[in-house]
């Protein structure tokens, strides 16, 4: 994840002005052209009229020596060069941040989100003027304080969920994202962690999803509550509360039917199970890798039922990671995990502290 931020950084940070070369020739390819190009004594009036318009017409491009290529200036480059050599107007930090900003929308990155890191920067940098040894310092920590501004710490997770007993966790979101592992994963994490758990199978709409939740909970011997297919959800995860309280099981992990966030039936009867369940935590699961679909679907969500946090699936294959800034902006609460593979283990506690990290800054 953050890959695509992390090699523009460096690309930016490794961006040095650089003198004109001249292509070397070897003394070989000299002696070979003064033996095959003709003297000027031998050529005829015309033949030497028409080599000096070829010659006149020949590009710097185009001709055998030539001058290297300038690198284009990247967004870092250019707010270096004019912060060392006159205080930043907005004027030159918005044609600065263009580069930026089609590099953030080219990776999935909402406009709200953009439009975030933006504001952070022009606040910390229009009006500034300052030596070129501390330019670079200077925007980089600009640039981190942007990004950290959109992302929130989440809570102490294995703390969290020991505030009430037993403590209950709905999941949701739509299908094929990962809900039902992501589910097991957590499961995993607390167990061990010492923490007891019940799983509650909650979607009796998608073919066999029960039987999937109950294979992980045999997987890893923990209960699960389980009832028919189309059977009413609300009850269910009444039952494995019940149940958590009669076995004083510290936490429930409730799973739901994958909604489409467009199918109003299914939003209400979400509704109804959290109504009934009093959920202590309800997490959104989507992936990092859909982009702008995920971010209706978890803006939908948490208009609809009221996001707590996220999680969010295959950021192991993410190189993008504009999602993960998008839905921390939209929804504005925390990503509690990163799922990084298929194995139980593989579930990331999200911390601020990694993505600065993983950005390289």
């Amino acid at each position: 994840m953050f890959d695509f931020l992390k090699k523009t950084i460096k690309s930016w940070v490794g961006t040095k002005e650089t003198k004109p070369t001249k292509k070397k020739e070897s003394k070989n390819t000299k002696k070979k052209e003064q033996k095959t190009k003709p003297s000027k004594k031998t050529q005829t009036k015309a033949e030497q009229q028409t080599e000096q318009e070829i010659e006149t017409l020949l590009t710097p491009e185009t001709k055998e020596e030539t001058y290297a290529e300038q690198p284009k200036e990247s967004f870092f480059s250019k707010l270096v060069r004019k912060l060392t050599t006159s205080q930043l107007s907005e004027a030159d930090f918005n044609e600065a941040f263009e580069d930026l900003e089609i590099t953030l929308l080219e990776n999935n990155t909402a406009v709200e989100a953009i439009d975030a890191i933006k504001s952070s920067l022009q606040k910390d940098l229009v009006g500034l003027n300052c030596k070129k040894n501390e330019a670079q310092q200077k925007i980089l920590a600009s640039l981190q304080g942007a990004i950290l501004s959109i992302l929130q710490e989440p809570p102490a997770f294995l703390k969290q969920v020991t505030t009430a007993q037993p403590y209950v966790i709905l999941f949701f979101g739509i299908n094929g994202t990962g809900k039902t592992t992501s589910i097991a994963k957590v499961a995993h994490y607390l167990t061990q962690n010492n923490i007891s758990v019940v799983l509650a199978a909650g979607d009796t709409f998608r073919a066999a999803s029960i039987e999937q939740l109950d294979h992980h909970a045999k997987a890893l011997n923990v209960p699960c509550i389980k009832g028919t297919y189309e059977a009413d959800p609300a009850s269910i995860a009444f039952n494995a509360i019940e149940y958590a309280k009669a076995h004083k099981i510290q936490v429930v992990l409730i799973d739901t039917a994958g909604r489409m966030y467009t199918k109003t039936n299914l939003m209400k009867e979400m509704e109804k199970i959290i109504r009934i369940s009093k959920p202590n935590l309800k997490l959104f699961v989507g992936e990092s890798i859909t982009g702008n679909d995920a971010l209706e679907q978890a803006r939908t969500f948490n208009e609809t039922a009221g996001i707590d946090g996220s999680i969010l699936t295959k950021a192991d294959i993410d190189e993008k990671a504009g999602t993960i800034l998008s839905i921390a902006h939209i929804t504005n609460k925390p990503i509690y995990f990163l799922g990084t593979g298929q194995k139980y283990e593989d579930l990331l506690p999200f911390t601020k502290k990694t993505v600065i990290k993983n950005l390289g800054l």
